[in-house]
């Protein structure tokens, strides 16, 4: 039995997490995620995909961001017909987000239809509503460390990653004629000691590694998030004007309303009304609340104590007229709404109206990929265009790393050090080149370890004659 690995995305960039094992003719695809940020990744989205889909057997995936499984549609519209593999918290958020990203698109190319300011004549997107709602019966959701058989020489676990809500690091388990291997896919890595998340699972070893680097050669220390986020809302109140943050429906919105509840609550900032404009992060929390066991805050849902995600000054809109009337708010208000690197959903419009406004301030809570608005208004630049129009950035632009999701450099390396015996091979993915490149050297001065940065649409043997 032979093992290859080709990197189809997810190599020496952030987003575009696809990973292609090839078990003799057996081929499984390792996520299926959307290329994000610059125009040179996000064209890869349109060109004809670099295996035929048809040929794929199944597709395993570690949580449920739509930069790692945005392309599902297209890659059915396109012949896989095979089952997908995931948790069953990711099963449920994959429903809203894939639909959500379907209806995005639709909506981005009627709008650049009807402004004119698309090269195309009709703009089309990549998939309908109609696409995902096609594919929506092959998802097989499991829990963490059950065994599930992909077939009769291949199984796989899932571990919790402390990510996102179902975050898995994935276990793949090849059983060959004389051997049997593993291949460890990290997926995201979350942090540790967080409010809501419990912390990565960790493994003592593992034949073949990929492991993230989105924060490979930086320390976001998080352990002030609570002060930091207490100082900068109230900066932005003291203005008079509001404060608007992006924010991925997924974790990150859940997030920012823990910490608004607790400084509420303890006073350190003034009861204004939160609202959180984004109907896919309301249908997200609502899983929250379904799969309790899947995070730290069963106490507060269970009906006998507050719940984080319901509580007076907060307001959930779900309508495009709600939507609407939060322009007219000048001060004294919280507007959180998605996307989280401001390239789609309801916070372009809010940014539409809000940019321009001095008293304004818009506070950045993740990381913004190459390309992305959200990574041009952090970096400082003076114009962003949205909807066709070129917007002046004249509020304040704030930030704060403490809410990041990813395990910074300390903590993939904390992780890392749990392994007992060296892999053969650790990949480098989902970072960009010069922090792939900054975090394989660090992994090879500290544990000696043989490091890969490979590029897009290498292929390596992982194992040969097994």
């Amino acid at each position: 039995m032979n093992v290859r690995l080709k990197f189809l995305g997810g190599a020496q960039t952030v987003t575009g997490s696809r990973y292609l094992l090839e078990i003799d003719n057996y081929k499984i695809l390792v996520d299926c995620g959307l290329f994000q940020g610059l125009k040179d990744l996000r064209l890869r989205n349109w060109e004809p995909f670099p295996v035929d889909p048809k040929t794929i057997s199944a597709v395993i995936i570690t949580h449920a961001h739509i930069d790692h499984t945005g392309y599902l549609p297209k890659l059915f519209k396109e012949g896989f017909n095979g089952p997908v593999y995931c948790t069953v918290a990711t099963k449920d958020l994959m429903n809203i987000l894939l639909l959500d990203s379907a209806k995005l698109q639709e909506e981005e190319a009627e709008w650049a239809f009807k402004k004119g300011y698309s090269k195309h004549s009709k703009p089309m997107p990549l998939y309908t509503v109609e696409d995902v709602n096609g594919i929506l019966n092959h998802f097989k959701g499991f829990a963490y460390h059950e065994t599930i058989a992909i077939n009769k020489d291949v199984s796989i676990r899932y571990y919790d990653a402390g990510h996102i809500l179902g975050s898995a690091i994935t276990e793949v388990s090849i059983r060959g004629e004389k051997m049997r291997k593993t291949v460890v896919f990290s997926g995201d890595i979350g942090r540790y000691n967080k409010p809501i998340l419990r912390n990565p699972t960790t493994f003592k070893s593992a034949d073949i590694l990929l492991i993230e680097s989105t924060y490979g050669n930086k320390d976001n220390p998080g352990e002030n998030a609570k002060e930091k986020l207490a100082e900068l809302i109230n900066t932005a109140l003291a203005r008079k004007g509001c404060l608007m943050i992006p924010a991925f429906s997924v974790g990150r919105t859940q997030l920012l309303i823990y910490y608004v509840k607790l400084l509420m609550d303890e006073k350190l900032i003034p009861n204004v009304p939160i609202f959180i404009d984004s109907p896919m992060s309301i249908n997200v929390t609502a899983i929250y609340k379904r799969h309790s066991t899947f995070h730290k805050l069963r106490k507060s849902l269970d009906g006998k104590t507050d719940s984080i995600f319901d509580f007076p000054n907060l307001h959930y809109y779900r309508s495009q007229s709600e939507s609407i009337a939060i322009n007219n708010i000048k001060s004294n208000a919280i507007i959180i709404s998605s996307s989280g690197m401001c390239n789609g959903g309801r916070i372009l419009h809010h940014l539409y109206n809000r940019l321009e406004r001095e008293n304004d301030t818009i506070l950045i809570v993740g990381y913004q990929a190459e390309g992305t608005r959200g990574r041009k208004i952090l970096d400082g630049e003076k114009k962003v265009r949205i909807f066709g129009e070129e917007k002046e950035v004249k509020c304040q632009v704030v930030h704060i790393n403490a809410l990041s999701a990813h395990a910074d450099k300390s903590e993939l390396m904390r992780w890392l050090k749990n392994f007992k015996i060296a892999p053969k091979n650790t990949f480098i993915t989902h970072g960009e080149t010069d922090v792939a490149n900054a975090f394989a050297q660090n992994i090879t001065n500290t544990f000696g370890w043989n490091v890969t940065v490979p590029d897009y649409l290498e292929t390596f043997e992982l194992f040969k004659g097994i």
